[in-house]
C-alpha cells in the first residue's frame, strides 16, 4: 500500500496550520540554501520557496508516488529528489534552513538522527520540525494496541511501528548541544473534528495506518480495518467528537 497523495490531502487543511504555524518561525537573514526533508508532494516546499525567494530549496522525499506530484513545481529556486532521510547521514553538505514538516517521525533512532541533521547546519543556520506525538495520540494508541494482539501479530510477523518520537526535554538537549539559540520548543493540539468514526479512520489510513496494510493480505487486511474502525467508534461514543492530535515543533538557530 503505497503513499497514496490523494487520500493524504483530504485533509490538507488540518495539515497545513502545524506547516504554516513552523514556517512562521523562520528568519530570511542569511538563509541562500535550504532542504525541505520529507516534502512528500512538494506543495508545502514550494510555499517555503516562494515566501524566502532568495534561496533555493531542495526537497527530498523516499516516496516516487508523492514526488510525481512535485513535477509541477519545479522552478529556478526549488528542486526534488528521491532520498531517504537516513542516506544524509552520508551528507557533507551544509544548509542554512533545514526543514521538515510531519516526516521525521517515520524514522528510526532521533537520539542518532537528529545530531546527525543539527550537525549539517552552516553557520548561522536554522533547524525547523514538526512531528506528531504518536504515542499521546488515541488513534495511534489504538493502532498499536490492536496491532499487539492476535491473530493479527501473528498476521503481522510481529511488526509494529513504535513511534520514535523523544520528549521535549531530550529534544531541547540537542539543539542546546548542537549550539543552537532563539530555542522555540513546544507542544500544540492541532483539533480535528469528526462527524463520525470514519472521518477518524481516513485521517489515520493516510498516513500510519500504511506500514501495516502492506504487510497484511487482502482478505487479513479487511478484518483488521473493520476491528479498527470499531474500536475507534468505541473510544469516541458521541458524535460529532473532537480529537485532540498534539504535535511538537522545533526551531533554533545556530
Amino acid at each position: 500500500m503505497p503513499w497514496n497523495p490523494e487520500v493524504y490531502n483530504q485533509f490538507k487543511n488540518i495539515r497545513y496550520q502545524p506547516f504554516f504555524d513552523l514556517m512562521s518561525l523562520i528568519s530570511p537573514e542569511n538563509l541562500t540554501e535550504a532542504i525541505d526533508i520529507g516534502c512528500g508532494t512538494g506543495e508545502q516546499t514550494k510555499i517555503l520557496s516562494e515566501k524566502f525567494s532568495n534561496a533555493q530549496f531542495l526537497g527530498i522525499d523516499s516516496s516516487i508516488e508523492m514526488l510525481q506530484k512535485s513535477l509541477e513545481f519545479n522552478n529556478k529556486n526549488l528542486d526534488f529528489q528521491q532520498k531517504t532521510i537516513e542516506e544524509l547521514y552520508d551528507s557533507k553538505e551544509k544548509w542554512d534552513l533545514i526543514f521538515s514538516n510531519a516526516a521525521l517521525q517515520w524514522s528510526d533512532d532521533h537520539k542518532k538522527l537528529f545530531p546527525k541533521l543539527l550537525s549539517l547546519l552552516s553557520e548561522n543556520g536554522q533547524f525547523a520540525v514538526q512531528m506528531p506525538v504518536q504515542t499521546e495520540n488515541i488513534l495511534n494508541q489504538i493502532l498499536v494496541h490492536l496491532a499487539s494482539e492476535e491473530p493479527f501479530r501473528k498476521q503481522l510477523n510481529g511488526f509494529n511501528r513504535l513511534s520514535p518520537v523523544l520528549s521535549l526535554d531530550e529534544y531541547a538537549k540537542m539543539m542546546f548541544n548542537a549550539g543552537l539559540k532563539d530555542l522555540n520548543i513546544s507542544m500544540k493540539v492541532y483539533p480535528i473534528i469528526a462527524e463520525d468514526a470514519e472521518k477518524l479512520f481516513n485521517f489515520i489510513s493516510g498516513s500510519a495506518l500504511i506500514p501495516y496494510m502492506e504487510r497484511f493480505s487482502e482478505k487479513d487486511s479487511g478484518v483488521f480495518v473493520t476491528e479498527f474502525k470499531n474500536r475507534i467508534k468505541n473510544k469516541f461514543s458521541d458524535f460529532p467528537t473532537i480529537y485532540a492530535f498534539k504535535r511538537i515543533l522545533l526551531y533554533g538557530r545556530k
